[in-house]
């Protein structure tokens, strides 16, 4: 039997951020008088608490500047997660309290509580509230609800739901286009022509897992199908593709590289350097070794548009995982992050070019939120990930060419690094017969659903509930634990053991559906997967979506058969 236990914590913002909400509001014409803010806790626990367990909880959640308001009956405003996810907050303080000895509780979330009044200490009305609203939350990956009972549906649990398949053998290309919309597969006309005569050739309908992979490993994200398509100015055609030209500069001067435009990274030459890391009998000690460079920039333009911090945090946190996925393991060392985006029109600052404010859709933020906010999470998930953001850039540009405002309202976030890795660990191994297939990293959640086919879709050409799915959010503990399972691997030649990384790569764009396949493709192998074998927060996930969600810190590596026992001691 399950029970939901509440508990208040500590103030949730300082001054500071309360001062900017009553600042913000007063632009909208809103006057506070109270305002306070106050962490909730949410226990959803297996059986009840004994006095001995009470204490370490109340111990473990004391933290924070102490507070009594909002108490219960004063709470007007409650902040949480948007159900159906895990925060990042929720799973690293689930780890700590279950190791502390809570073994009853099964997770914890946590919400803010909001309490408002006028000047003259009355209820907001109804406009000013909803004026305030927006102020409090991110409604991208929160929602607001009006009761601590309320949020006892953070801990809901249905069912797993079942595999279903798009009737096109009877509804043709008038059903397929249906499921196009409705799951936001982003696919093209001659896509959609591509896979109704493919299914009515085999005489059969196609599942939601084939649908949803298909769309996401098609994807222009994943395929890049612009830059690799042959193109025509004033009647001639190229002779190179976009991707052709960008290549040249290698083609032209190859000299010191050593993997380019293949793998997670691409790897320069380096230099025999002495590292330092750990031997079989615990003690450290400096090897000797050629060490090359390894580099990496990618984007994460869309999710960064709906929400800055988690947006950019997520891209930071993919661009390392791409990294320590290079070859058969290697070691992220340092960040950069950019961002490109339209006019800033900061209040009170206007600037000479900045001629006019622009439409956008609703559930875009405006180019000073994201510069507000997306720096910082790129910084925040670099640091708790133990590796500094050394550098970075950001501009503005806005320009009006034939009658058209050009800009970046949906931005470009860049998000970039390097590091290093063994000269003899740069190659992937071919998968021998036997090879065994391992998910590293955190569960499977409904976080990031069609990611990579939403950031290849026009801005605002997707419904708002399915960009809703394609935002992610980072947990940077999880990943650190994952590099270090990853180091322990390629530094166990050092003991006396071999590596047991056959091959490896980060799971990003399209989740599992893209990651597996991909991690076999090299080999030219095929693979038996167990979809509820994978590791999942959430019972209710669909086969669909236990296949293609885009859940963070995730690695897949091919292991050694004989190393399976090796690897779950490390």
């Amino acid at each position: 039997m399950f029970s939901i236990v509440s508990l208040p914590g500590s103030a949730a913002l300082s001054s500071f951020r309360l001062d900017k909400i009553r600042h913000e509001a007063a632009r909208q014409e809103v006057a506070l008088g109270e305002l306070s803010a106050r962490y909730w806790h949410f226990l959803e626990l297996d059986a009840d608490l004994d006095a001995a367990a009470m204490q370490q909880l109340t111990r473990t959640l004391d933290y924070g500047t102490p507070t009594d308001r909002p108490s219960a009956d004063d709470v007007q405003v409650l902040v949480t997660p948007r159900p159906g996810t895990i925060s990042p907050w929720s799973s690293k303080a689930t780890d700590i309290l279950r190791n502390s000895g809570l073994t009853q509780l099964r997770r914890i979330e946590r919400g803010v509580a909001y309490s408002l009044s006028d000047p003259q200490g009355a209820a907001l009305s109804a406009p000013a509230l909803a004026a305030v609203l927006p102020l409090l939350y991110d409604r991208m990956t929160e929602v607001v609800i009006d009761s601590l009972d309320a949020a006892h549906g953070l801990f809901q649990h249905v069912p797993p739901r079942e595999l279903t398949s798009v009737d096109v053998m009877t509804g043709g290309r008038t059903a397929l286009e249906a499921a196009n919309r409705a799951l936001g597969l982003a696919l093209s006309d001659d896509e959609v022509e591509y896979l109704i005569d493919n299914f009515s050739r085999i005489g059969r309908n196609p599942t939601d897992v084939e649908l949803m992979m298909f769309a996401q490993a098609n994807s222009e994200h994943c395929r890049h199908k612009i830059f690799n398509a042959s193109w025509v100015i004033d009647g001639a055609t190229q002779t190179k593709s976009l991707f052709d030209m960008i290549r040249d500069t290698h083609a032209a001067h190859p000299e010191g590289t050593v993997v380019a435009y293949s793998d997670n990274s691409s790897v320069i030459e380096g230099a025999t350097i002495d590292r330092f890391y750990p031997r079989a009998d615990g003690s450290y000690a400096y090897s000797s070794e050629l060490t090359h460079v390894l580099m990496k920039v990618e984007t994460h333009n869309h999710p960064t548009a709906i929400s800055p911090f988690p947006g950019a945090a997520t891209g930071s946190g993919g661009e390392i995982r791409d990294e320590g996925a290079t070859g058969i393991g290697s070691k992220p060392k340092a960040g950069l992050c950019g961002f490109s985006v339209s006019n800033l029109n900061i209040p009170g600052f206007a600037q000479p070019w900045e001629t006019g404010v622009y439409g956008k859709p609703e559930r875009i933020v405006t180019p000073l939120a994201i510069m507000l906010e997306g720096p910082i999470g790129a910084a925040a998930f670099n640091n708790e990930f133990g590796r500094p953001n050394l550098a970075g850039y950001f501009r503005t540009f806005e320009q009006t060419v034939a009658g058209e405002r050009r800009g970046y309202h949906k931005p470009i976030m860049l998000a970039g690094g390097v590091g290093s890795i063994r000269a003899d660990h740069v190659h992937k191994k071919m998968l021998p017969t036997g090879t065994l297939l391992i998910q590293l990293g955190g569960p499977g959640m409904m976080i990031g659903l069609g990611g990579s086919a939403a950031s290849s879709m026009d801005t605002g050409t997707n419904t708002e509930s399915l960009d809703f799915d394609s935002v992610q959010r980072g947990n940077a503990e999880m990943e650190r634990r994952a590099q270090e399972v990853i180091d322990n691997c390629w530094q166990l030649e050092r003991r006396g053991e071999p590596n047991p990384i056959f091959s490896i790569h980060d799971v990003g764009a399209g989740g599992l559906s893209n990651a597996l396949p991909e991690l076999l493709h090299g080999s030219g192998r095929g693979g038996c997967f167990s979809i509820r074998d994978i590791p999942s927060e959430e019972p209710g996930m669909s086969p669909m979506q236990i296949w293609s969600n885009e859940a963070q810190e995730r690695y897949v590596l091919a292991i050694r058969h004989e190393s399976l026992e090796l690897f779950r001691a490390i």
